[in-house]
């Protein structure tokens, strides 16, 4: 090797690993030198826990070493920052970072880097679509670099499973190096399509060194269990006889928080995560778990992409993901550091609908984005997010979301925090997105067949991701012929059954009208309750099932809102009658059931309100805009209101907006507080 780099490398990699390693894994020495010695482009796809950070960051030392400027490094994720940043000091790599949290440190990080002060510049691709970051730091920066690193370049393709518009302004950082930087993109999930499409809009002269995706000792399982109480039973019998800890992944964030209370009250020690919460409480899931403090993180695919824990020693699916990519990334955090962990997938009857819920939002509908473009035609002045929101149907986060695509397709521009039509011609890509939703289908289909194939699934699973001519794993259940289902007794599955029944959820009250205007204290709703999630596994099913097929919600769910209402939620002060969201459409279907929970109550149902005009279904209304103006004067207070506390009844809440606007007429009306209840929750699902 030349210039003695290997010995370098090889000192490096031990001081990296604290002395434990001995040797570089195939294709790591490869990869420094070309970067080193041959100033190359590296495209590196390798499995998670193979080692990408250790190349690039003895990478860096060695170039720095040779009088190159410092490493720019393109991650997705602050939580993959830290763990790098992390790493890096233990090298001796002097790292800093500009992010969306230190806008006031920018300057003092851009002084640091002239005065050779930092080794690793660490920034999100978001930080590319700034407008201050491309004009003052930027161009500075990239001049300055000696390698370029774009970790989890598969975020870059609209094919793979992460795909982040921001990552499409990389061309832009390409263009600004110095000729001869090396550049070296790293993903763990990338098939032959991603690679392709990566190496396509970055440049041909990539050298791809792909490894294989074999995992010894990781035991895949699949189960088909329909139901959700089934699972919650299998779930804590299961993993409580797992050695180690473990992560459950499940495709929504409601159900994290309920398979998370479900296990703490089996006494297993379990938390949730999600993109949603703030950042000090999944620090905190995560040093726990590291820590072995905690046996179970319930979380959705948020815990994913930074997460190191090497000894991880299972990972079960609570709901099957929606392709084989995203499901080897996530089982694959198993027990990277142990001779036998196990990946176990359960596949619920309610997955496809969850999926099939995902590729449909995935990217806006044509009229929708050709509208966008439409309205910003038609303004002489810059549009905020808001006011574009007052003249399109969409939710506030697929539209931007969709001006992101927009502006790295030059159809639009930013002014600070407002948007302009550019003068660029722009046609909605009918065909693009057609074959990433075909491309998507045919992902689930190869989950279902993953999940009901007899042959051995860690091949099966490899050779969706291109990694063919493998062998057998032997360890899988249809290669041992052991399986990890279990039956359960009738009164045992019903214990998951009366805890889902009561899984209700809040109803919190709106403080604001779209145009930002308080809504005053006195007619504010006050807190509410929903008896169950549409569709759930608890009382879900029931209300789904009387709403579209009987007509009329069955006896059990008046004595169960009772339940709620009476033993568990308890209102103060306690309503002394009932109201309800009158409809219509369908107009018995609430007034019946009120009336019934109204007499179960031992309290009177006064048809107070009435909907005066007809309105399109409030759940096609995307955003709080077109929400409350769909509503806003559709019903008007009919004759006299008693005074009192009231129970305002409907049959779905989603945006909340028609049980403010009608508790809002209540109040003004001389109603005292007024307390919100829907049998089911609608509102859309997340990811993260």
């Amino acid at each position: 090797m030349r210039d003695g780099l290997e010995s370098e490398a090889l000192e490096l990699l031990r001081r990296l690993t604290g002395d434990r390693a001995t040797a570089f894994r195939a294709d790591q020495l490869e990869a420094i030198s070309a970067l080193v010695a041959d100033r190359g482009r590296v495209l590196l796809v390798q499995r998670t826990g193979w080692g990408k950070s250790a190349v690039y960051f003895i990478a860096t030392r060695l170039l720095r070493a040779r009088g190159l400027g410092p490493t720019l490094l393109v991650s997705p994720l602050l939580a993959l920052m830290r763990n790098q940043i992390e790493a890096a000091e233990r090298l001796g790599v002097r790292a800093a970072t500009i992010n969306s949290s230190n806008s006031d440190e920018w300057a003092e990080v851009t002084e640091q880097i002239y005065a050779e002060e930092v080794d690793v510049l660490l920034i999100s691709p978001e930080r590319l679509a700034n407008q201050q970051f491309r004009a003052e730091v930027l161009p500075s920066v990239g001049r300055r670099s000696g390698l370029l690193v774009i970790d989890e370049a598969h975020c870059i393709s609209d094919w793979g499973h992460d795909f982040r518009p921001d990552y499409r302004r990389l061309v832009r950082v390409l263009d600004l190096l110095p000729s001869g930087v090396p550049v070296l993109c790293c993903t763990a999930t990338a098939n032959d399509r991603v690679i392709a499409d990566v190496t396509a809009q970055l440049g041909a002269d990539f050298v791809p060194m792909r490894g294989t995706l074999e995992r010894s000792g990781l035991r895949l399982h699949a189960i088909d269990k329909p139901g959700q109480a089934e699972r919650l039973v299998w779930l804590a019998s299961v993993t409580g006889e797992l050695p180690g800890t473990g992560i459950v992944y499940c495709l929504t964030v409601a159900d994290t928080g309920r398979v998370a209370d479900w296990l703490r009250s089996q006494g297993i020690a379990a938390q949730a995560y999600s993109g949603g919460d703030d950042l000090e409480h999944r620090q905190a899931v995560e040093r726990d778990l590291i820590a072995n403090r905690v046996k179970v993180v319930v979380a959705t695919s948020a815990l994913g992409m930074g997460f190191d824990k090497p000894d991880l020693a299972f990972v079960i699916h609570f709901q099957a993901p929606g392709s084989p990519v995203t499901y080897y990334q996530q089982v694959g955090r198993a027990g990277r550091a142990l001779t036998e962990s196990w990946g176990i997938l359960l596949q619920g009857g309610e997955d496809a609908d969850i999926n099939d819920y995902f590729i449909d939002s995935a990217f806006p509908a044509p009229e929708l984005a050709e509208e966008v473009v439409r309205v910003l035609e038609r303004n002489a002045v810059a549009m905020t997010t808001k006011e574009i929101l007052a003249e399109v149907n969409m939710r506030q986060g697929r539209l931007e979301s969709l001006l992101k695509i927009l502006e790295v397709e030059g159809a639009v521009e930013r002014e600070d925090k407002r948007w302009l039509r550019t003068l660029a011609r722009w046609k909605f890509d009918h065909e693009r997105v057609a074959a990433v939703t075909t491309l998507r289908r045919s992902e689930q289909k190869q989950m279902r067949d993953y999940i009901s194939t007899g042959e051995c699934r860690m091949r099966l699973l490899r050779s969706y991701l291109d990694d063919h001519d493998s062998e057998p794993c032997g360890t899988c259940d249809n290669c041992s012929g052991e399986s990890m289902d279990r039956k359960f007794e009738p009164a045992v599955v019903q214990q998951a059954v009366d805890f889902l029944r009561k899984s209700e959820r809040a109803i919190e009250a709106r403080r604001q009208f779209p145009d930002g205007k308080r809504i005053p204290l006195a007619d504010r709703l006050e807190e509410g309750r929903v008896l169950a999630v549409w569709g759930d596994g608890g009382w879900g099913r029931l209300v789904r099932s009387g709403k579209q097929q009987a007509g009329r919600f069955d006896e059990q769910l008046v004595e169960a809102a009772r339940d709620l209402i009476q033993n568990r939620w308890r209102p103060e002060p306690a309503p002394g009658w009932v109201a309800y969201v009158p409809s219509l459409r369908r107009h018995e279907l609430v007034r019946d059931f009120a009336r019934r929970l109204a007499s179960s109550l031992g309290l009177v149902c006064k048809d107070a309100v009435v909907k005066v005009k007809d309105t399109k279904p409030q759940k096609t209304m995307q955003n709080n805009q077109q929400q409350y103006r769909n509503i806003a004067d559709a019903f008007e207070i009919a004759g006299e209101v008693p005074s009192g506390p009231v129970l305002l009844v409907d049959d779905m809440v989603d945006s909340r907006w028609t049980l403010t606007v009608v508790g809002l007429l209540l109040r003004r009306a001389a109603a005292g507080p007024v307390f919100p209840f829907a049998l089911a929750d609608t509102a859309g699902r997340s990811l993260t």
